[in-house]
Order: C-alpha cells, then sequence, then structure tokens
C-alpha cells in the first residue's frame, strides 16, 4: 500500500507540527508505506498535559494516514528523570512512578484507535530496562555513547555551565536511546516522535541504532507551542493544563481554550484540532473582520474539549458556561455540574441567613462591605444572574441552586460560589 507522504509531511508542516526531522527525503519515502512509529511519555505526574497533548495529536494524524503507534510509558526513564534546563528532577519512589505509568497509559489509549491493523500499541520500557544489569548497560549499551557527544547536547551543555548535573540525569540520554533500539530490534520501530526540545535524545537511540545493527531509521520533532511573545504556552492559574478530568475540571479545561487571545487563536486551531485548511482559513478571516464574536476561540474551545473529555463533558462545560455568565438559566444546571463550573472560582461555605455583602466579601468579589453596598447601587452584584437592588438583603432558602449553590457575580466577569453547609 503506498501512501501519500508528500501530502501528509507539507500538513503537518502547514499545522505546525513539524520541527525537525532526520534526512527529509529519505523519511518522505519510507512514509510512503505504512511504518510502525513511536512517542515515550514519563509519567512524572498523575496526568498528562497540553504539552503530552501535542504528541498524541501528531501521533493521531501519523495514524489516520495509515502509520502504526506504538506509545512508551516510561515506567523506567520515570524514576531517572529526563533533565531540564534548570534544576534536577525530584526522583518519585517506585510505587508512584508504577500508579501514574498506569494512569498515562489509561489516557493514552482514549485518544488513538485502538482497533484495525494500525492499532495503537501500549509498551512500558520498565520491561526491558529492568532486565539489565549494570554491566550489561555499560558493556552492550553505554559503550556506544561517546562522552563528548553526550556533553555536547543543549540542555546537559546548558546544566554544565550551571548548577550541574548528576550522573543520573546525565545518563537519561543513553536509556532513551536503547528505548529506540529495543523498539526496532523486537517491533520493527523506524520513526520516533518528540518535541523539539528532546531532540538530543531522540536521536541518541538513531546513532545507537546505527552503530548496534547498521540500520537507518528516522526522527521527528514538534516545535514548542509559545505565545506571540516567545513566552511558554499552556499555564492555567492552577499550573498545567492537565487532560485527567479529577485535576483540572472539564470546565475549566474549556475556559482555558475559551480564553486564548485573539493573536494565538488560529496557530492553537491548527495545532490542537483536527478542522481543515478551509474551515480554518474561515475562522482566520472571521477573527479579523470580526473579533468580538470570538468565533475561533469558541470553535477551538469545543473541539478539544470534545477530543479529550467527550461530547457529554463537552455539552455540561458549554451549559455551565453560558448559565454562569447569565446567557441560560442556572436553574437547568445539575448540582454535579454546578459545583464542576464552580471548582474553578473561590466556593464558601455559609450558615443559615447571612447577608449578600458579607458573601460577597468573604469571596473576595467585593474589597468591604461599603465596596459592596457601591456596587450595588451601580448595579454591578448578581446572585444567579438576578441582579441585587438592596444592600441589605440576607440569602433567601429559595435562592439556592441544586445543591445549595449560590453564584455570586460582581460586573460581567469576576464569579465566584457560595454554598450552604449541610447541603446536597
Amino acid at each position: 500500500m503506498k501512501l501519500n507522504s508528500v501530502e501528509l509531511l507539507g500538513e503537518l508542516e502547514w499545522r505546525g507540527l513539524l520541527f525537525q526531522s532526520t534526512d527529509a527525503d529519505a523519511l518522505r519515502k519510507e512514509l510512503e508505506h505504512p511504518v510502525s512509529f513511536y512517542c515515550g511519555f514519563d509519567p512524572t505526574a498523575a496526568s498528562l498535559h497540553h504539552g503530552n497533548l501535542v504528541q498524541i495529536i501528531l501521533l493521531r494524524h501519523l495514524q489516520n494516514a495509515g502509520h502504526k503507534p506504538f506509545c512508551v510509558v516510561g515506567g523506567a526513564t520515570g524514576l531517572i528523570g529526563d533533565p531540564r534546563m534548570s534544576g534536577e528532577r525530584n526522583m518519585n519512589d517506585e510505587e508512584t512512578v508504577r500508579e501514574w505509568g498506569k494512569k498515562v497509559g489509561s489516557q493514552l489509549t482514549k485518544y488513538l484507535k485502538i482497533d484495525g491493523e494500525n492499532a495503537v500499541q501500549l509498551l512500558n520500557n520498565y520491561d526491558w530496562t529492568s532486565k539489565l544489569t549494570a554491566i550489561d548497560f555499560l558493556r552492550s549499551v553505554g559503550k556506544n555513547f561517546r562522552v563528548g557527544s553526550m556533553i555536547a547536547k543543549d540542555t546537559v551543555k546548558t546544566r554544565l555551565e550551571g548548577e550541574g548535573l548528576s550522573y543520573t540525569e546525565f545518563s537519561y540520554q543513553v536509556l532513551q536511546g536503547y528505548d529506540f533500539y529495543i523498539l526496532n530490534r523486537d517491533y520493527g520501530v523506524k520513526l520516533q516522535t518528540g518535541g523539539q526540545d528532546q531532540w538530543g535524545n531522540l536521536t541518541s537511540g538513531l546513532d545507537l541504532i546505527h552503530k548496534m545493527t547498521g540500520e537507518s531509521v528516522h526522527v521527528m520533532t514538534t516545535p514548542l507551542v509559545t505565545k506571540a511573545d516567545g513566552s511558554k504556552f499552556g499555564k492555567s492559574e492552577g499550573g498545567a493544563i492537565w487532560l485527567d478530568p479529577e485535576m483540572m475540571s472539564p470546565y475549566e479545561f474549556y475556559q482555558f481554550w475559551l480564553n486564548v487571545q485573539d493573536s494565538e487563536v488560529v496557530k492553537l486551531l491548527k495545532v490542537f484540532t483536527f478542522l481543515g485548511r478551509d474551515e480554518i482559513e474561515r475562522l482566520e478571516a472571521e477573527v479579523e473582520s470580526n473579533p468580538g464574536r470570538r468565533e475561533a476561540q469558541s470553535v477551538l474551545a469545543a473541539e478539544v474539549t470534545r477530543f479529550v473529555h467527550g461530547d457529554t463533558a463537552l455539552n455540561e462545560a458549554v451549559s455551565a458556561s453560558k448559565a454562569l455568565f447569565g446567557l441560560s438559566d442556572l436553574t437547568e444546571l445539575s448540582a454535579k455540574v454546578l459545583g464542576t463550573a464552580l471548582s474553578g472560582v473561590e466556593v464558601f461555605e455559609f450558615e443559615g441567613e447571612t447577608q449578600l455583602g458579607q458573601l460577597f466579601v468573604q469571596t473576595k468579589l467585593c474589597a468591604s462591605f461599603s465596596d459592596f453596598v457601591r456596587t450595588v447601587k451601580a448595579g454591578g452584584v448578581y446572585v444567579n444572574n438576578e441582579k441585587v437592588l438592596d444592600a441589605k438583603s440576607n440569602v433567601d432558602q429559595k435562592m439556592l441552586l441544586n445543591g445549595g449553590f449560590l453564584v455570586l457575580r460582581k460586573g460581567k466577569k469576576s464569579i465566584a460560589g457560595a454554598k450552604m453547609k449541610g447541603s446536597e
């Protein structure tokens, strides 16, 4: 079966998913036929995040084009830690890494096809690395690496010029190179993918395979996704953009993508969605001609949330978003959806009859009671999307939404929650 590799690589480049690769002509020829390829995911947390999502989407594009993905959970490399530009990584205990590895593995199989000839195959590098003795490692693997070349890697060089680097992290590139050798030897894998900051680790495997077997293989990297000013993209107020709904609710996840800047949205549509070129170019024109509609952001948030969390979670996130900002009826939301929607804001628990002004101060929507009074007079205080007219009002039992919640809002966008203690 011959595949259109020119079209595939052109599409990846247009989307901003192709930064660097080994010999372009040789890679293009390799991809004319179904290729087994892999990407590694170290369990450094209990969930994957938006940076991993870039790799997952690249894998899905390659899989959709007819190639077979292997996902390698770093049960071994996760115990070592990939060197960072600054600071030694904290070493997690084996049980923690094992549990995180299971979670990461279960996430990966959600996003890639698990049936058919090119179904994703999930592996764990602990299965082969743990069988190596120190002598085996040094004699059969380590002898193929030259220290001068290892030191020349950008991350290693930066660390050595600063605070230094432990032998543990220095050895990471050898372990990752050995992974590629095993994948090539046992599964016929010809291509490894990763982020552009992984280039040194990826080429370690390429060099190792060439020295041990003489075979030529390939590596491909994606660009780091950055903001227009060059700063790192993908930090929410609480930290990383996690894919696990227990670590970041689908509502918060949806809101993150909904709030990206106009200058970022088209680039993110290309990277993080599977929308066609015509639709993305239409949305790009819409950003230019009618930015106030924010249609591109709405489409981006919907597409990424659907891919990561599914249609049901997306619909709940959209409903909660509309209701919280006064575009639909809050009473239609279940206690679960309302609680999830409020998980990203301050929620204050109160007992019995409480002054509304007290809640607005305690949730920090208003700096003081006098600030609350002034805002009421200006028409800027809302409870459950209803304007508050009397600054002396108390919470009434009839005000409570499902689950005993109140949605407090100052102006158009400043939102907090309150919940009566004991409410279910």
